[in-house]
């Protein structure tokens, strides 16, 4: 169910007044549902509300007592309006079970990366010599969604996002809450919950420590003008703190928090959506960019990056390849061994240019999840997917951020053209003289409940097809080839293009990927083939 759009004062008290409605546990829309990215729902629609949190936090917590996950719990959220209540129900859940919580100082809010970074440095070497016990969080985030949705996410100790087993069991360990109408669920009044939380500069530290994993050094020489939008949301604070700690000629175009978003542009389908790898979100920006050398958008979150140069916004899989082929001439430290890592349905631009380094590519099934502990042993050396989420290790290789960074990413850019003398964009036209040039095309197809389960069912041998647009099939997959998972759907592939498709586990539709580096008309043929392949097979 679709709720009505958050556009001024009174629907913004209706949602918060919302959150405080009790759910119908019976009603599947209503329940806890972790995706990929965790719970998300919105107050209007009845499925995410004080009790959802509550469920879900006190599920986390019985998960933590489960694995002995003792130490502290750092807490953050973004600006989306349902956080802040959200993040009150967390902290007197937590508090209630008698947990250690770190938060922001001065209720700031907190990226997603930060978190991460906090995870990964607090369960490092040194704190284990010393005696720590193991870390975790959670983030209160909707990411890029509309001002009227909110959502949760929990990061175990290995820092990024809690892989399928643990949603599985936080899903219905929460429902199981949920149904039981939260008894059981310890809670502490809020401010007996806020004085037992600790307060520590988080932002500060990933701030002082971004020399580790971005030459900040090569930035501040190049004197190249920088502009940010942080979207309203959590990269707001921490793009004022690297301007100021590292004296760089860096303009933060837009300080507003409003949790309506009124600032932002209508995105593509008119909805206000802050996703900085939209043209259309990113258009207060984009009308701005000749004022600088360089430009940056961040979400809410601060887990994605969009990258803005003098021909524009970058296409995310543009971008990947940019930083992936600089990112292998530029760190020393990092073993040839390392590989780099891509979702199945990025383009194939960054299969050419990690073998044109002869390193290892890790094709994994859609989601950051499967880059997690290649980022956190260290033999992944890079893990980004196409809707520009991204993260990599530090200069002399050791795990930096386990989720996306969309502040570090960004910050790679201005290296690269520091260093290089040239935009990305420059460079990305640069790797198509070398190997081509792509065109990639992403299509939403209706998909009825019975070709949703048919999805689940497919292998490699239903599809008879010899030629895919004209050339020959070299490849079907049901599998990605880096870790063997499912990837949920399908993927074939050519010397010269592919589609892939798979179901959306919160739409009725199929999400049909292609590409191509024989043109646009050739990419039409693969998607009209396509569509006829998977209407055969469904």
């Amino acid at each position: 169910m679709r709720c009505k759009a958050v556009t001024d004062n009174n629907s913004m008290k209706n949602l918060l007044a919302a959150y405080f409605v009790r759910p119908d546990a019976s009603d599947p829309e209503q329940r806890v549902n972790f995706g990929t990215s965790g719970h998300r729902g919105s107050s209007l629609a009845g499925s995410f509300s004080d009790w959802h949190i509550a469920a879900i936090v006190q599920s986390v917590v019985d998960y933590r007592r489960d694995a002995a996950i003792t130490g502290p719990l750092f807490l953050g959220r973004d600006t989306h309006a349902l956080s802040l209540p959200a993040w009150e129900t967390a902290l007197k859940v937590l508090a209630g079970n008698g947990v250690d919580i770190v938060i922001a100082t001065d209720d700031e809010v907190l990226a997603t990366p930060v978190i991460s970074h906090a995870i990964l440095r607090h369960n490092g070497a040194d704190f284990q010599r010393a005696g720590a016990q193991p870390a975790d969080g959670l983030i209160i985030t909707p990411s890029h969604n509309p001002p009227e949705d909110g959502g949760i996410k929990y990061n175990p100790p290995h820092g990024g996002p809690a892989e399928a087993g643990i949603t599985r069991w936080l899903e219905r360990q929460a429902n199981e809450y949920l149904e039981a109408e939260t008894s059981g669920i310890a809670r502490l009044a809020l401010p007996e919950a806020r004085r037992q939380a600790r307060e520590q500069d988080l932002i500060g530290h990933y701030v002082e420590t971004l020399g580790e994993t971005v030459d900040m050094a090569a930035i501040q020489a190049s004197g190249l003008r920088l502009g940010v939008d942080p979207m309203g949301g959590t990269a707001l604070p921490i793009w004022q703190r690297v301007a100021e700690h590292y004296g760089l000629a860096l303009e933060v175009v837009n300080t507003r928090v409003d949790p309506t978003f009124a600032f932002m542009p209508p995105d593509h389908d008119g909805k206000i959506r802050m996703d900085c790898s939209s043209p259309a979100a990113m258009a207060n920006l984009l009308n701005i960019r000749q004022r600088f050398d360089l430009a940056f958008g961040n979400d809410p979150d601060a887990d994605r990056h969009g990258i803005v140069d003098a021909g524009g916004l970058m296409n995310p899989n543009h971008y990947l390849a940019v930083a992936i082929d600089y990112l292998l001439s530029h760190r020393p430290c990092w073993a040839s061994t390392r590989k780099i890592g891509k979702t199945l349905v990025s383009s194939s631009m960054i299969d050419r240019v990690v073998a044109g380094h002869n390193r290892p590519l890790y094709e994994v099934p859609v989601g950051f999840k499967w880059f997690v502990d290649g980022l956190d042993q260290g033999w992944l050396a890079f893990g980004g997917e196409e809707s520009a989420g991204a993260s990599l290790l530090t200069q002399n290789g050791q795990p930096w951020s386990t989720d996306k960074d969309g502040i570090a990413l960004c910050l790679l850019a201005a290296e690269i053209m520091a260093v290089t003398g040239q935009s990305p964009g420059e460079r990305y036209a640069a790797l198509t003289q070398r190997y081509g040039e792509p065109h990639y095309r992403r299509i939403d197809t209706p998909c009825s409940a019975g070709q949703k389960a048919a999805f689940k069912q497919l292998d490699a041998q239903r599809v008879t097809a010899s030629t895919l647009a004209g050339d020959p099939i070299t490849q079907v997959m049901t599998h990605a080839p880096g870790n063997d998972a499912p990837i949920g759907g399908i993927k074939v592939t050519t010397a010269n293009g592919w589609f892939a498709a798979r179901p959306s586990g919160t739409e009725a539709i199929y999400k049909l990927y292609a590409e191509s580096f024989h043109g646009d008309a050739h990419l039409n043929e693969v998607l009209t083939e396509a569509r006829q392949l998977l209407d055969s097979i469904l």
